[in-house]
């Protein structure tokens, strides 16, 4: 695949940065695109493995087909390149800017740590198929005259949208928020995400016919079983909302507040949203501490920055990992190593095996101080080793343990699995009420986009199968 020499023969090469300096004034994307030779040169990296990971589950739960598509690069024949890259991935533009990009870890040529820049070409890829108009909304030709409803519209939602939608179902997708796109669109921020990528995608999807409705909390605002009465089948991709419960004194004080309300605001504020109905948080002039170090934890931080955050630091009950993984230990699995996002990049300070033990308040209720100290590697606090941190608002951000109960969840009946997420296999998504499916975050927990993309798409294609006794849908 690609030029036969060309891993020899050329770097690794990513797309550049507007530097932390400049990028903190806005929220704008900022990575710089290569030129299309160089988009081309780093396809021509792809060796012909033998057994590419990449496009496995190992690297790629969306098995895309990756040495494929940066052949077809390499040979400047972009137009089957976007054809291979979108029969695998409904939504490359976004996975391309906010995928970890797994599928790299497990390239044969990170062995050297040189791999392939898949992340790279497949925005490329996404962008120039876009722009040149090649990527057009594709109705179905002949209808079946089967209603289904999807509950949320984020990647699973939108995903298994599409793919039903293509097949000939009529597709009616109702969503809590305002607009479409779940957290793609709420919890991240702009500059990893720019939300006219999710408005593009809107736009196919009702081209083909998907039926939007907003402001719609079933469960809530309408009853799960209208919609079980009105449809064929009923598909759940409300995701995986509920925080973690934090082991911490002092989160009722002033300025403490879980992550995905503080991300939300920012993201309505830039979307042109009514957010009057909302607490405000702000981090500008403030000494802000973020408790977690995940994505979101990540997310926080860049948001902080941007706000005009006096000092960030990060709070990680983890050890910190090696600088370098054991290669022969762990490829071509995702490996435990030292990573460094671009938020935190931009100035945060971060402490590992630290616990978080108490928020402190000041005499007006505000939060003032987090005490901490270091854990040892059973994760207990060491005695002696405790310090304060100045926090004038303290972000806390340590994922999400299930989706939310109330309303959808607990009209359904469905069963739940032992980590408190909604029961249903991988082969046919059923839940343990008849005609009731779940996909995405809902069923998984908490995880990444691609899954949440696969799932979609094959939680359509059972659903579709069970309709029709018959599906052209891919695995």
């Amino acid at each position: 695949m690609g030029k036969i020499t060309g891993f020899l023969e050329i770097e690794r090469e990513e797309n550049r940065k507007e530097p932390a300096s400049d990028r903190v004034r806005h929220f704008h994307e900022f990575i710089i695109p290569m030129s299309e030779g160089r988009i081309i040169d780093q396809a021509a990296r792809c060796m012909d493995c033998g057994v590419p990971f990449c496009h496995d589950n190992t690297g790629c739960p969306l098995n895309n087909q990756i040495p494929d598509w940066n052949d077809l690069v390499y040979r400047e024949n972009w137009e089957e390149a976007t054809r291979s890259l979108f029969s695998t991935n409904n939504f490359p533009e976004i996975t391309g800017r906010i995928c970890p990009a797994p599928c790299e870890e497990a390239c044969t040529l990170n062995l050297e740590d040189i791999p392939v820049a898949i992340k790279t070409v497949e925005q490329a890829i996404a962008d120039k198929a876009i722009k040149n108009g090649w990527v057009i909304s594709r109705p179905a030709k002949k209808a079946t005259g089967k209603k289904v409803a999807i509950v949320g519209s984020g990647p699973a939602g939108l995903a298994a949208a599409q793919q039903l939608t293509r097949v000939g179902h009529e597709v009616h997708i109702f969503e809590r928020e305002p607009k479409p796109g779940g957290l793609l669109r709420y919890g991240i921020p702009d500059f990893k995400l720019e939300k006219h990528h999710i408005d593009t995608r809107i736009e196919h999807l009702l081209g083909e016919g998907v039926i939007f409705h907003f402001n719609e909390n079933i469960g809530v605002t309408r009853s799960l079983k209208m919609l079980q009465d009105n449809h064929d089948a009923v598909l759940l991709c409300g995701g995986s909302e509920q925080p973690r419960k934090v082991d911490c004194k002092g989160i009722e004080l002033g300025g403490v507040h879980y992550a995905m309300p503080y991300l939300v605001l920012q993201n309505r504020i830039i979307g042109g949203e009514d957010v009057s109905h909302m607490q405000p948080i702000s981090a500008a002039g403030k000494h802000v501490v973020v408790i977690g170090g995940g994505d979101t934890a990540s997310d926080c931080i860049g948001t902080a920055f941007r706000q005009g955050a006096y000092a960030v630091s990060q709070m990680d009950i983890r050890p910190k990992p090696p600088i370098k993984e054991n290669k022969l230990e762990t490829w071509p699995f995702w490996a435990i190593k030292l990573r460094t996002s671009t938020s935190q990049a931009e100035g945060a300070v971060r402490y590992f095996s630290t616990a978080s033990l108490e928020i402190i308040g000041d005499k007006n209720g505000q939060a003032a101080y987090v005490k901490c100290a270091e854990v040892d590697e059973n994760r207990v606090p060491i005695k002696g080793t405790e310090f304060k941190v100045k926090a004038d608002l303290v972000l806390i951000a340590i994922g999400f343990a299930h989706p939310i109960y109330e309303g959808l969840i607990e009209e359904s009946g469905v069963k739940l699995d032992k980590r408190g997420n909604i029961l249903a296999n991988m082969q046919n998504y059923r839940t343990s009420v008849k005609g009731l499916y779940a996909a995405g975050d809902m069923r998984r927990g908490q995880s990444l986009v691609v899954w949440a993309i696969k799932e979609g798409r094959q939680a359509a294609r059972a659903i579709d199968l069970d309709l029709m006794g018959r599906t052209d849908l891919p695995l």
